[in-house]
């Protein structure tokens, strides 16, 4: 396996080469279609125009789940499924996913009987890859196990387990796996055009190198779009005036000190003012508390916050937790985009529309794979690559990803030692400080990360930014955005030795970071 960027164009470079499968984007489910493809044997390509999962991929609640929302609206076959393969990520990518016991605090009398029974349900559906079983807890259980909840006509709770993980790690390593099965994959690389043959077939794409700003005309027998919130630029490209495929939905999130809830369980609120679920998630030393469902009208690759979202999220957090989040105690804030079936009226709620997954085949041959949820990432890429098949009229190979070990994946890391992201690479990356003393320290005190993950992010994990860095290879930029912010001069500082990038390189790069990090915090910062 190669990460060079330089050897990895190099494969671009043959005009007359046609790839069996072109994946554009480099989120959950293009990285998924790509493994798919990569490890039933098939020349596959993956061009992603920013940096892997730098939208929706990279924004999740963090939850590996069946959705007990989609339970209550009786979706009953996409619950299954999502159950299925959340126990396949436990066993395929073991340092990554984490079994999590969630506690459903009670404030009616009938919500204990009421939430044992459905989570029962939810516990049978996933048969024999099951996390746990769903039961009632007593008043005093949940306030042991949640010291900080609410207390105040709480009658009892439920505890019911499901997965938590950490959304772009998973597709670093999905990208490290799928070139470990041959797959070329390239991130800051845009599609900018469709090549279409005499009969007006989808034969390829036109991409451009935003680094060099080079151009490659590259042939395909199938062309896959897989762009989330962007699939419809695609299709555009591919048919000028088509009616849009997806609506956005922006799901926002805060993050607090984890002296709001201590412990190790998480806090589910199935029910919110306007309908929505809340979670309170312990994540990476950190809180994590969303989501919103907002409907948009137009798509980013950095969606903000609105106003009334922070304020929905804080005001329900409040009723819930003894002391009351304020705007001081917001550490980071991020929103992520939602693919969803754009709706056939404005009368359909976002948060109603169905989150499965659909394959569309346009005339040209162009397939489109939307909507879906990052617990389900791999039966997409199944899907998708069983579509290409049929369409590029490829040798029949069956999936393998089912049993494919993900690139880090062993069980019992030690989740207190924040290097357990990397797996079966943590020793690599700690054999680093040997090059470099200095590179044993690290980047910020408030931070457990070392200047050798930097290095590492750099040399086997495609990184090219300092946002790269601090947002999706560690999560400073989520955890604690002020201290992102002031780590970014020594992450250019040590990216531009590994990149040989000169001191104009380091001055931008600081400027970005710190001008995009602003829109995760609530009150300007300077450093």
């Amino acid at each position: 396996m190669t990460t060079d960027r330089k050897e990895l164009i190099s494969n671009l470079n043959d005009p007359e080469k046609l790839w069996d499968v072109i994946v554009v984007g480099g989120g959950a489910t293009g990285l998924g279609a790509a493994l798919d493809a990569a490890s039933r044997g098939y020349q596959t390509l993956l061009l992603e125009q920013a940096d892997f999962a730098k939208g929706t991929s990279s924004r999740s609640t963090k939850l590996v789940h069946g959705g007990v929302r989609y339970l209550a609206q009786g979706d009953i076959g996409l619950v299954r499924e999502a159950l299925y393969e959340r126990g396949l990520l436990l066993k395929n990518a073991a340092h990554l996913v984490k079994n999590e016991s969630f506690i459903i605090p009670n404030y009616e009398w009938w919500g204990g009987a009421f939430y044992t029974i459905g989570l029962t349900l939810y516990d049978l559906l996933a048969g024999k890859l099951g996390f746990g079983r769903a039961k009632h807890i007593s008043k005093e259980e949940v306030v042991r196990r949640l010291p900080t909840v609410q207390q105040k006509k709480l009658y009892g709770g439920v505890v019911y387990h499901d997965g938590q993980f950490d959304d772009s790690r998973l597709a670093v390593n999905l990208m490290q796996t799928s070139l470990e099965q041959g797959a070329t994959i390239l991130n800051y690389f845009k599609v900018v055009n469709l090549i279409k043959n005499a009969q007006q077939k989808t034969a390829g794409v036109t991409a451009t190198d935003i680094e060099s700003g080079m151009t490659y005309h590259i042939k395909g027998k199938t062309v896959i779009n897989a762009t989330g919130v962007f699939v419809d630029d695609l299709l555009q490209m591919d048919k000028p005036g088509k009616k849009p495929l997806v609506r956005s939905s922006q799901g926002v999130h805060l993050v607090l000190d984890r002296s709001f809830l201590p412990g190790e369980d998480a806090i589910m609120i199935p029910k919110t003012d306007d309908g929505r679920v809340l979670f309170v998630v312990p994540w990476h030393d950190k809180l994590v508390v969303g989501t919103t469902d907002t409907p948009l009208n137009e798509h980013s690759l950095e969606p903000v916050a609105l106003e009334e979202e922070i304020s929905f999220i804080m005001r329900t957090a409040a009723k819930y937790l003894s002391k009351a989040p304020t705007r001081k105690d917001v550490l980071s804030v991020f929103a992520g985009l939602r693919p969803l079936a754009a709706p056939e009226n404005d009368s359909s709620k976002t948060k109603e529309i169905s989150r499965s997954h659909k394959l569309i085949v346009t005339e040209s041959g162009l397939i489109t794979i939307t909507g879906g949820k990052w617990t389900t990432y791999r039966r997409m890429g199944e899907d998708t690559i069983d579509k290409a098949i049929e369409i590029g009229k490829l040798n029949p190979a069956e999936t393998r990803t089912k049993q494919l070990s993900i690139h880090g994946s062993m069980e019992n890391v030690d989740r207190k030692n924040h290097l357990y992201i990397y797996g079966s690479d943590q020793e690599a990356v700690l054999e680093l400080g040997n090059e470099h003393p200095s590179w044993k320290e690290k980047l910020h005190p408030r931070l457990p990360f070392l200047q050798a993950e930097v290095i590492w992010g750099v040399r086997h994990e495609m990184a090219r930014t300092i946002e790269d860095i601090l947002a999706r290879r560690v999560r400073a930029l989520f955890l604690d955005a002020r201290a992102a912010i002031d780590a970014a001069p020594i992450v250019a500082e040590l990216m531009a030795n590994e990149l040989n990038r000169d001191q104009q390189w380091k001055q931008d790069q600081v400027t970005a970071f710190r001008r995009l990090a602003q829109s995760y915090l609530l009150e300007p910062y300077t450093p």
